[in-house]
């Protein structure tokens, strides 16, 4: 069976193609559903991202303070949980579970909640690198903060955190690729990005190969970015003569 690769130029209505592949008026071609799936991907996986970022480092953080153990411990329970339950069984209990059991989440867009889901299962894999990158660093980094009087809080923001942040980047790069495509889950609860994109489309146009195939190039193009904006990071933070096992092939 040839490629019709005009699939993308055709409208969703009644399949006219359009000759620039855009629709024009009220028509919408497939690539322009296509492109609107993409940035609903990527409004997932950002705003998922910085939830994680936020939780994840603290949680990290928190599972290394010394002498708080009950701190700790409930850190590593936040950990445990959010780690071994699988992201579309986490993703149904925020979609339909929380609701019923906290009626004020009823008024929560489910595009949020797909976040929150998105957001709290990666923080816990976040959580445990920065705790990893933190229990790497040597012992002398805490006793030299403490040394020119910082406070606990002052030596872990501006002696600790700064180095373990260099140590983990390259498996925060590859954790945020992970979460960008980790948002396909999004398809379960309807949200209209490229995995339900895909699905529709191909019931519409038995297309699959190129639809499937157009899905697959957004997804390379953004993980792609997320690489390279990364290795520009560790490019940028890296301090000289400051090793870091493994990188992001940036260098």
């Amino acid at each position: 069976m040839a490629w019709d690769w005009q699939v993308f130029c055709k409208t969703t209505d009644d399949g006219t193609v359009m000759p620039s592949c855009f629709g024009k008026g009220g028509d919408i071609t497939y690539l322009d559903w296509m492109l609107s799936a993409w940035g609903w991907t990527l409004s997932v996986a950002g705003s998922a991202w910085v939830i994680a970022v936020i939780t994840g480092v603290l949680i990290g953080t928190l599972r290394t303070l010394p002498n708080s153990p009950w701190i700790v411990r409930v850190a590593n329970v936040w950990v445990e949980v959010f780690r071994n339950v699988p992201i579309l069984v986490q993703l149904f209990i925020w979609y339909f579970v929380i609701p019923k059991l906290f009626p004020a989440f009823q008024q929560v867009p489910g595009f949020l909640l797909v976040i929150f889901a998105l957001g709290f299962f990666t923080s816990a894999r976040i959580a445990e690198q920065v705790r990893a990158g933190i229990q790497a660093l040597p012992r002398g980094q805490r006793y030299a903060g403490m040394a020119v009087g910082f406070s606990t809080a002052q030596t872990y923001r501006y002696v600790i955190l700064p180095m373990a942040f260099r140590i983990i980047l390259p498996p925060l790069t590859s954790e945020s690729m992970n979460l960008l495509k980790n948002s396909s889950v999004a398809f379960a609860v309807s949200i209209a990005e490229l995995t339900m994109f895909a699905m529709q489309a191909q019931e519409e146009t038995s297309r699959g190969i190129e639809i499937y195939m157009g899905v697959t190039i957004m997804y390379a193009l953004s993980a792609f970015a997320v690489n390279r904006i990364f290795a520009f990071i560790e490019k940028k933070v890296r301090i000289p003569g400051f090793i870091v096992a493994g990188g992001t092939g940036g260098h």
